[in-house]
């Protein structure tokens, strides 16, 4: 029985996934399908990998191409997304970009295009996507921080500076527009290992990992429930948090 103020869950779920093709983003897709979700879900280089992921969902995930990048693409592909799939009742913004390298030899062109990238792709997305849930009311948005934004990371400065930022865009928002039906939190894993971190060497993996209280560590598919739920119904009381997934890591 719903209890008297309850928000009331849609009755079409639609959700829109930032870098979906791959990596904990895929793992995202396949758990809102399987969650009953119509998934939309963006990919930037790879689109064989994004066909890919459609036919394994026979259906149930649409791919459509976005870079972080451009800044005109947010509104356009949320405009296709309601087009042809339906009214985005919940937005992940997944996508990111990551590139080391030690702040005395950063260059501002780099440093500016890892927070727009990470922290501006984020901020976009949601701007395009606010209006349409504030006029029906209702929604619900997980952005995907990082264990950088806690935990200092050498030569990740700005990726760190940008994931940290996410974290506060989060809280602030979710201040912003609570009050017309719509939640906003966000998750931090710990350390995946994707093909983000491919070139990481075993010392610095197993300096990552060194902090972990749980052996098995951290996989994209523990992730993509923690996102899933946070999305769903199911955490209709819950906005402005950040969930961390690390392990025990952070403990």
């Amino acid at each position: 029985m719903k209890n008297p103020g309850e928000p009331t869950p849609p009755a079409s779920k639609v959700a829109l996934v930032t870098g979906g093709s791959r990596g904990i983003g895929s793992e995202v897709v396949r758990a809102l399908a399987a969650d009953g979700w119509k998934v939309a879900f963006t990919w930037r280089a790879r689109e064989e990998e994004a066909k890919r992921l459609c036919g394994e969902l026979d259906g149930a995930a649409r791919a459509y191409r976005f870079d972080l990048l451009d800044r005109r693409r947010p509104g356009e592909l949320v405009l296709e997304v309601e087009e042809q799939v339906g009214p985005i009742t919940g937005l992940v913004n997944n996508a990111g970009v990551r590139k080391d390298a030690l702040l005395a030899a950063l260059p501002d062109e780099a440093w500016e295009e890892m927070i727009d990238a990470n922290l501006g792709g984020v901020f976009r997305c949601c701007r395009a996507v606010i209006p349409r849930m504030v006029s029906r009311r209702a929604g619900s948005i997980v952005n995907v921080s990082s264990l950088t934004a806690m935990r200092g990371v050498a030569g990740q400065t700005a990726y760190g500076a940008a994931k940290a930022g996410i974290l506060g865009l989060t809280r602030s928002l979710a201040r912003e527009v609570g009050s017309r039906g719509i939640r906003v939190n966000a998750v931090i894993p710990g350390f995946v290992p994707t093909e983000m971190v491919a070139d990481a060497t075993p010392e610095k993996v197993a300096a990552l990992r060194a902090t972990e209280a749980l052996s098995a560590g951290v996989t994209a598919v523990s992730v993509a429930a923690s996102v899933v739920f946070l999305l769903s119904h199911r955490a209709a009381s819950i906005t402005g948090q950040t969930v961390v997934v690390d392990a025990g890591s952070s403990a």
